[in-house]
């Protein structure tokens, strides 16, 4: 995890510095000191986005003082270390095309200024996110 936060570290500083540097940009262009305006939904944007990344960093951060170093945070691994089994993935799952199905339809009740489509796309959703979730606790698909 050390890799992750390190990247997401350095990320968050490239943003930072494009916010800055895109406001000064943006006053800059527009006139300056005489009368220059920031163009504010860009550095919202960037700002939100170094945001997101700094809460991602924060996270691997966290949890890479918490678990075991992996081997590809070892300087002294060798490929064999990483081998074995890397989690459980499932084999086939019509969960994620109803979840895909249910955002469809949230996106198309915000297009068409629908509230009641989005109400029942939040409900699709709801309902999706809660099957693929117990998918392999009921059913036929259970695991014993």
């Amino acid at each position: 995890m050390k890799t992750e936060y390190k990247i997401f570290g350095v990320v968050t500083i490239f943003l930072i510095l494009a916010t800055g540097t895109y406001a000064w940009w943006t006053w800059e262009d527009s006139g300056g000191a005489s009368g220059g305006r920031i163009e504010w939904i860009g550095v919202v944007a960037l700002s939100l986005s170094s945001l997101l990344c700094l809460m991602c960093g924060g996270y691997f951060w966290f949890v890479s003082r918490r678990i075991d170093p992996r081997p590809e945070d070892r300087d002294d691994a060798e490929i064999v270390d990483g081998a074995g089994e890397i989690g459980f993935f499932s084999p086939g799952s019509y969960w994620p095309f109803g979840l895909g199905v249910a955002s469809l339809v949230v996106g198309l009740g915000l297009a068409y200024n629908a509230w009641w489509v989005v109400a029942i796309g939040i409900v699709a959703i709801l309902l999706g996110t809660g099957g693929l979730l117990f998918e392999y606790y009921t059913g036929a698909r259970r695991v014993h």
